[in-house]
C-alpha cells in the first residue's frame, strides 16, 4: 500500500437506459475525513482545525449533507453522507461515503469534485479489499469469499460465499497449521537439544499428528462440493442419434440453444447452457449421438461426447420410446460411458409418439413438455445428493489455488513421515505448513496477491 486516500464507485455505473436510484461513493485512507469536509462544507479548510472539528458528523452515524463542487462551491447534489474512524472500518482505514442520487450527471460531478482534491485517487479492482486483508480484517480465504459473494448468482453459491465469509475455511486450515507447528516444534526440539531428557513418546506423537494431517487434508481434497458450487455441477446428456437430446436442451433451457433436425448426426461438438437448478448452478452440456459412423467428424463427435460424460458430475442418458429403448438403456448402462445408478437419470423421450410406464426411468416429451416436472425434480434431488456429499463435515475447499497448496502440504508431510533423519523432516513439515499459510496469507507472497486481487470488481 502507497498511503494514498483512494475512492471508488460503489455501485454500478449507471447508463442512459439505465439510471440508478442511488449511487454510493467509497473513499478510504489517511484523508478520508479531510475530503468529506472539502465536499459539503464551504471554506472548510479556514475553519477546520482537526479532524474532529464541528464540520465532520459523528462517525459511523448517517447525516443529510450537500455535496459541492470544491473549488466554486457549487452545489452538486444533495444526499447522505458518513465516516468511519480507523481502525474501526471495512479497511481498517479512515473511510467516508456518500450516499447520492444515481443519474450519470451526479455520479460524474460528484467523481470529478473528488478528482479535484488532489490527494485522492482511483481505488484499483479489489483494493478495498486488499487494505483490508493488509490490516487484517480478514484473511484471503474471506477475501476470496467477498469475490465469490458478489459474483453469485443463485442461493447455494451465496450461502457458501457467507459460510466462508464467516470463517469456516479460515479456522479450518489454521487448526492444521497450528497442528503441524506443534508437531514442528517437538522435531526442533528433538534436533536442538540431542542430550536432553526429553519426553518418552515424542517421536510417535510427532508422527500420529502427521498422520492426522495428511488423513484429514487426504479428505478434504476429495470433497469436490466447493469447486461444483462454484462452477456449476456438469451435467452431460448422452444417447443415441435422434433420441431428442438438443430438445431437451432446449426444453432445459427454455430457448433454442441447439439445433434440432431429424437428421441423424446434426450435433457434433458439445453445446453449453448454464441453468439454475433449484438453486443449484450447473452446466448442461448436449453431445453427439453414440454410435458407429464412418464420419471423421462425427466420430471426433462421438469421441468429445464420452469424454464429456466420463467427466461429468451427472449424466442425463436420452433414449427414443419409438425403439427398443431397453436394450439401448442396458447397453449404455453397462459400458462406455460411465453410468452412476445413484445419480444418474434415464429419460425415454417422445411418450407422445409412444407411451412408456417403466420404473427407473424418466418419461418425458420434449415436444410437449410433458414429464418435465418430474425431470426438474429427479435433478435437483440427484444435485442435492451430489453436492451435499459430506455436508456435515468440514466445510469443502473452493478454489484450485487452495487444491494446489493443500497437494504441495500433503506430499510434503508425506515426504517428511519417511524421512531417514529427524532433520529432514523438519523441513518438509516447515515447507507443509508454509504451503497452508500461503491459503489464508499467513506466509506472504505479494506476485500471489495480485493475482487473487486484481479479478475483483472496481470499488471493492
Amino acid at each position: 500500500m502507497d498511503g494514498s486516500t483512494i475512492y471508488a464507485l460503489g455501485t454500478p455505473a449507471p447508463s442512459r437506459l439505465q439510471p440508478g436510484a442511488l449511487a454510493v461513493i467509497r473513499l478510504s485512507g489517511p484523508r478520508a475525513a479531510e475530503a468529506l469536509i472539502f465536499l459539503t462544507e464551504p471554506h472548510a479548510f479556514e475553519r477546520a482545525q482537526s479532524a474532529r472539528d464541528p464540520a465532520l458528523p459523528p462517525p459511523r452515524r448517517m447525516v443529510v449533507r450537500t455535496l459541492i463542487e470544491p473549488l466554486t462551491a457549487e452545489e452538486i447534489d444533495r444526499g447522505l453522507v458518513v465516516w468511519f474512524e480507523a481502525p474501526y472500518s471495512e479497511t481498517g482505514e479512515t473511510m467516508a461515503e456518500l450516499h447520492l442520487h444515481g443519474g450519470r450527471a451526479v455520479v460524474n460531478a460528484a467523481m470529478a469534485a473528488i478528482q479535484q482534491l488532489g490527494f485522492c485517487r482511483l481505488a484499483e479492482p479489489g483494493e478495498f479489499t486488499r487494505r483490508a486483508f493488509e490490516h487484517n480484517k480478514l484473511d484471503l480465504t474471506e477475501a476470496e469469499a467477498i469475490a465469490d459473494l458478489v459474483a453469485a448468482e443463485t442461493d447455494q453459491q451465496r450461502r457458501q460465499a457467507l459460510q466462508q465469509m464467516d470463517g469456516a475455511l479460515h479456522r479450518l486450515y489454521e487448526d492444521w497449521r497450528t497442528l503441524g507447528l506443534r508437531a514442528l516444534a517437538h522435531l526442533e526440539a528433538a534436533i536442538d537439544f540431542p542430550d536432553e531428557d526429553l519426553p518418552t513418546g515424542l517421536g510417535e506423537e510427532v508422527r500420529a499428528s502427521i498422520l492426522q494431517l495428511m488423513s484429514e487434508i487426504a479428505a478434504h481434497l476429495d470433497d469436490k462440493r466447493g469447486e461444483r458450487l462454484r462452477h456449476g455441477l456438469s451435467i452431460a446428456i448422452i444417447g443415441p442419434p435422434n433420441a431428442g437430446k438438443s430438445s431437451l436442451l432446449n426444453l432445459l433451457a427454455r430457448r433454442d440453444a441447439a439445433i434440432v433436425s431429424e437428421t441423424a448426426g446434426t450435433t457434433r461438438d458439445v453445446i453449453e447452457v448454464h441453468l439454475d437448478l433449484g438453486g443449484w448452478p450447473v452446466v448442461v452440456a448436449d453431445t453427439a449421438g453414440l454410435r458407429e459412423s464412418g464420419d471423421a467428424i462425427e466420430q471426433e463427435g462421438v469421441r468429445r461426447a464420452l469424454a464429456r460424460a466420463g467427466s461429468a458430475d451427472l449424466r442425463l442418458l436420452v433414449l427414443d420410446a419409438t425403439t427398443d429403448w431397453k436394450a439401448a438403456l442396458a447397453e449404455l448402462t453397462s459400458g462406455g460411458a460411465r453410468w452412476d445408478a445413484a445419480h444418474d437419470i434415464a429419460v425415454v423421450n417422445k411418450i407422445d409418439l409412444q407411451p412408456v410406464d417403466a420404473a427407473g426411468v424418466v418419461p418425458l416429451s420434449a415436444r410437449s413438455g410433458t414429464g418435465l416436472a418430474e425431470l426438474l425434480a429427479r435433478l435437483q434431488q440427484s444435485a442435492g445428493l451430489l453436492m451435499e456429499q459430506g455436508a456435515a463435515a468440514a466445510p469443502p475447499l473452493t478454489r484450485v489455488r487452495h487444491r494446489e497448496a493443500l497437494i504441495e502440504a500433503h506430499s510434503a508431510l508425506a515426504r517428511a513421515l519417511d524421512a531417514p533423519e529427524v532433520a529432514l523432516a523438519a523441513e518438509d513439515l516447515r515447507l507443509a505448513m508454509r504451503a497452508l499459510g500461503r491459503i489464508t496469507g499467513t506466509v506472504r507472497i505479494d506476485e500471489l496477491l495480485d493475482v487473487i486481487f486484481r479479478d475483483f470488481c472496481i470499488g471493492k
